[in-house]
């Protein structure tokens, strides 16, 4: 059920900054727990829909759970919905918006996991882990694209 809510502003192009996020392929190399993202798109649905199954580890745990992600260049968001692997429903909403000469990043993540003992322990844990996740963009997106 927890709701989590972040945004940064950062000095790269808001255009930089949808590519980077919708890079699905490459959150291996740089997203703290994800392990491994297998991404098919889906041919027969208008415009970029992708699923994407991301499979993350914490200590000797591994998870996978698939997402079906749909990114709008148009109005700079990228939308994912799962109700698989361990939770109930996620549905998490990047938004980017030009601000000054760089970008206002935000990300809404709304989640529940589907195991009421395993959320009572975890619910609270996964969502302190969020600001780690675009924490690491912003880290990638200096890297990649200079400070």
């Amino acid at each position: 059920m927890p709701d989590v809510f972040f945004e940064r502003h950062v000095p790269h192009l808001v255009d930089l900054m949808f590519d980077l996020v919708n890079d699905l392929e490459d959150y291996p190399r740089f997203l703290p727990n994800v392990k491994d993202m297998q991404v098919k798109r889906d041919d027969g649905a208008k415009g970029d829909v992708r699923y994407a199954k991301m499979t993350i580890q914490f200590g000797p745990i591994s998870q996978a759970y698939t997402s079906k992600v749909v990114a709008d260049k148009a109005n700079h968001t990228i939308t994912a919905t799962s109700n698989d692997g361990p939770f109930a429903y996620l549905n998490s909403k990047w938004t980017f918006e030009s601000e000054g000469t760089g970008t206002r990043i935000r990300l809404d993540i709304d989640f529940k996991i589907a195991n009421p003992l395993i959320a009572a322990v975890a619910e609270s844990a996964f969502a302190a882990k969020q600001e780690q996740v675009m924490d690491a963009f912003v880290d990638e997106a200096d890297r990649r694209f200079g400070d």
